[in-house]
């Protein structure tokens, strides 16, 4: 499986971004789809995931409620749509994928990764 991540970009504080993650390789259906983000100094986060079943969950620090992850199963494409973005959001944000069944937080559990996509976030 290869991903794509895209729609990165710089922000004023309060706005929107919608990043995407296209998937080229196997059966895009049948996997687990997440983001991860990664500040400048700190560890790698987990943020989302959605099963194929549609199973969505969150990480903490209050994404859930602004960011919502969806996917296109017909264009292998998974989304996070980011709302009301903070200073704080501001990180490298990673795509990944795993064939396993289970929806895992732990990005050792995911198998596959993107090239990640910068979201900066002015105060």
């Amino acid at each position: 499986v290869q991903l794509q991540a895209s729609g990165g970009g710089l922000v004023q504080a309060g706005g929107s971004l919608r990043l995407s993650c296209a998937a080229s390789g196997r059966t895009f259906s049948r996997y687990v789809m997440a983001w991860f983000r990664q500040a400048p100094g700190k560890e790698r986060e987990f943020v989302a995931a959605i099963s194929w079943s549609g199973y969505r969950t969150y990480g903490v620090n209050s994404m859930k409620g602004r960011f919502t992850i969806s996917g296109d199963n017909a264009k292998n494409t998974v989304y996070l749509q980011m709302n009301s973005l903070k200073p704080e959001d501001t990180a490298v944000y990673y795509c990944a994928a795993t064939s396993a069944v289970a929806v895992s937080a732990t990005s050792a559990a995911y198998d596959y990764w993107g090239q990640g996509t910068q979201v900066t976030v002015s105060s």
